[in-house]
C-alpha cells in the first residue's frame, strides 16, 4: 500500500477534473474526463485513485446541491437539468468508497477559498469570487470560510433593471430579468450574433451595466474586501475595469462605496483552476472539519 495521499475533485456541466497530491504537496496524478451519468464517474475517480489509501476528499461541485455540514445529505444534489443527477450525493458516495472524510461545497465557494488563500485575493479577510461564463456564478470566503446558508449562493439569479431599449428575451428559463439570463456567455453570444465583445461597443455596455448592477448588489450585501472575477466572458480586455465603473455608478457614492476604495476592487482571478485547487485545501483540511 502506498502512502496516504489526498484527493480533490471538481464537476462541472461538461467534464469533471481531479488531482491526487501527496502530504508534501506534491502532485501525483490528474486528470479529467466528460461528466456523464454519475455512476460513470464515480468508478472513474476511485480508479484514479488507483490503491493509494486516500487521507482525506474534497469535492468542488456544481449546484444546486446541499452544503451545510451539519446535514447528513451535504452533498445531496437537488433538481438539475443534467441526466441523472438529481437526488445523486457523488461527494458522499465517493468518501464511502474510499472510506475517507470529505467536504463539499459548490464550485466557486472552493475558487473562492483558493483565490483568498493562494491568489488574488492574499491579504484581505472577505474575498468573493464570480464567474461570468456559461453562467454566473460567486462565492464569498470570510476568514478563511465559505458562505453556507439553507443552501448556497445563487448570485447569477439576481434580477437586473433592464436597460432602455434592451428587448431580448432572458437565457435563462426561470426569469425574465436576472443577471445570468441578460449577460452571461449565451445570452452574450445571442447579442454578438457571431461577432466579438470587442467589436461591439453597445453589446458591451448592455453587458458591462447589467455585470456592474450585479456587482454593486454584492458590495451591499457582502461588503468583500476585494472581488476576485473569472469566467470566459471577464477575459476580455479591459472588462473587469469597466465593470467596476458601471458598479460604482450604481453604488453612486452611498455609504457602502467606502468598502470599494479609489480603484482596483475589482481583480483578475490568478489560479488556472481555483475550483481544484479549493477542491484540494478542503481535501487537506477535511480531518480538521473545514
Amino acid at each position: 500500500m502506498s502512502k496516504p495521499v489526498f484527493f480533490a475533485v471538481e464537476t462541472g456541466g461538461t467534464k469533471i477534473v481531479w488531482r491526487v497530491e501527496d502530504a508534501a504537496g506534491a502532485v501525483l496524478d490528474q486528470g479529467r474526463f466528460a461528466t456523464g451519468a454519475p455512476e460513470a464517474a464515480v468508478e472513474a475517480l476511485i480508479a484514479a485513485t488507483g490503491d493509494r489509501a486516500v487521507s482525506g476528499l474534497g469535492v468542488a461541485s456544481f449546484g444546486p446541491l446541499v452544503v451545510d455540514p451539519a446535514s447528513q445529505d451535504r452533498g445531496l444534489m437537488l433538481a438539475t437539468p443534467k441526466p441523472g443527477w438529481t437526488g445523486f450525493n457523488l461527494a458522499k458516495t465517493l468518501a464511502e468508497r474510499l472510506n475517507t472524510p470529505f467536504v463539499v461545497d459548490t464550485d466557486v465557494n472552493a475558487a473562492a477559498v483558493a483565490e483568498a488563500r493562494l491568489g488574488a485575493g492574499r491579504g484581505a479577510r472577505a474575498v468573493a469570487y464570480v464567474t461570468v461564463g456559461t453562467g454566473i456564478g460567486g462565492g464569498l470566503c470570510v476568514d478563511g470560510q465559505t458562505l453556507k446558508g439553507a443552501l448556497h449562493p445563487e448570485i447569477g439569479h439576481l434580477f437586473v433593471q433592464r436597460l432602455s431599449g434592451d428587448a431580448q428575451v432572458s437565457a435563462c428559463p426561470f426569469h425574465a430579468d436576472c443577471v445570468e439570463g441578460l449577460a452571461a456567455g449565451p445570452a452574450v453570444q445571442v447579442r454578438l450574433a457571431g461577432r466579438r465583445l470587442e467589436e461591439v461597443d453597445a453589446v458591451r455596455a448592455v453587458v458591462t451595466d447589467y455585470l456592474g448592477q450585479m456587482i454593486a448588489g454584492l458590495v451591499f450585501a457582502w461588503a468583500p474586501d476585494r472581488i476576485v472575477m473569472g469566467g470566459g466572458v471577464m477575459s476580455t480586455s479591459g472588462l473587469i475595469a469597466e465593470v467596476e465603473a458601471a458598479a460604482r455608478r450604481w453604488v453612486n457614492g452611498y455609504g457602502a462605496a467606502l468598502v470599494m476604495g479609489e480603484g482596483g476592487y475589482l481583480v483578475a482571478a490568478e489560479r488556472g483552476h481555483a475550483g481544484l485547487d479549493g477542491a484540494m485545501l478542503m481535501a487537506r483540511e477535511s480531518i480538521q472539519g473545514f
